[in-house]
């Protein structure tokens, strides 16, 4: 938003993060508000209703097109978010995997997630080596991959196609606050999404009878609040639940985007930045 109006001139601003894209987590994707957004168009907030599985090949695929949009109408789009497969499927493509048989998704998918890391560990050990062992979702996702096609997903992440990083002046900016100034944050938000509606919010997931295999039903908040609601544990050991696993999110962020991103990518690492500074490129006429 501080870039937006910094700039003066006609922007949108464009959704990137994989939990604010559900209409049903308003409260506990921290999704802007029509104040927060202060005049400024934003796009793919709140786009998905929580019963469609939406992938990272389904945003960019839109994203694509809000882009070609702003630009055709003489708008500058900003990219925001902290979903590095997004941004990574957005401008490098996506690897062009065939169909997954549905016999092997059905029987990966049914596996315990320690043995399904351990059969990964056999068939893919170069893959399993980036994996945290109980990322249930990469897993299952790596491994019927390799049983389906015969090759691991590395051979097909090597061949990417559909990205726009070589059709497209981009300006980015990695913000790495420190650590425990981030924490904290996590913590104090977590909190204000419990006094601020998260609680009703996930009530009315659970109405809804979803599978709790759908990102909205993972999405961080949602297991923590819901077991609470089940009389699985109190109040505060769903608040506890919830800052931890907020925590421990924002440090998988923090090392994929210190890693990932390309060299050249600035990367800010102090809590306050200056706009003007960091984009001096885009105010310059």
């Amino acid at each position: 938003m501080e870039l937006a109006l910094a700039l003066k001139r006609p922007c949108v601003v464009i959704n990137a993060d994989s939990a604010q894209v559900y209409r049903d987590l308003k409260v506990l994707s921290a999704r802007p508000s029509e104040a927060e957004m202060r005049g400024v168009e934003h796009r793919l907030f709140g786009e998905w209703d929580g019963a469609e599985p939406g992938s990272a090949a389904d945003w960019a695929a839109r994203a694509k097109r809000e882009i070609e949009d702003a630009h055709l109408a003489g708008v500058l789009p900003i990219l925001v978010g902290g979903t590095g497969l997004y941004i990574r499927t957005l401008l490098d493509g996506i690897a062009p995997v065939p169909p997954i048989d549905p016999v092997v998704r059905a029987a990966v998918r049914s596996l315990p997630v320690a043995e399904a890391y351990a059969a990964l560990q056999a068939e893919d050990p170069r893959r399993a080596a980036e994996l945290n062992p109980a990322d249930t979702t990469r897993i299952s996702r790596s491994l019927e991959v390799v049983r389906s096609t015969g090759r691991p997903l590395g051979f097909w992440q090597e061949q990417r196609v559909g990205g726009i990083a070589d059709g497209i002046d981009l300006s980015p900016l990695i913000l790495l606050p420190p650590r425990e100034a981030l924490y904290a944050r996590c913590d104090a938000r977590f909190a204000r999404m419990l006094a601020n509606g998260a609680i009703d919010e996930v009530e009315a997931l659970l109405a809804r009878g979803l599978s709790p295999a759908l990102p909205v039903m993972r999405a961080i908040g949602v297991p923590q609040i819901a077991g609470c609601l089940r009389g699985e544990w109190p109040l505060e050991q769903a608040l506890a639940r919830g800052q931890q696993a907020t925590r421990n999110y924002a440090k998988r962020q923090y090392t994929w985007f210190r890693r990932q991103p390309p060299g050249h990518w600035p990367r800010h690492e102090s809590e306050n930045y200056e706009i003007p500074v960091a984009f001096e490129t885009l105010f310059a006429d």
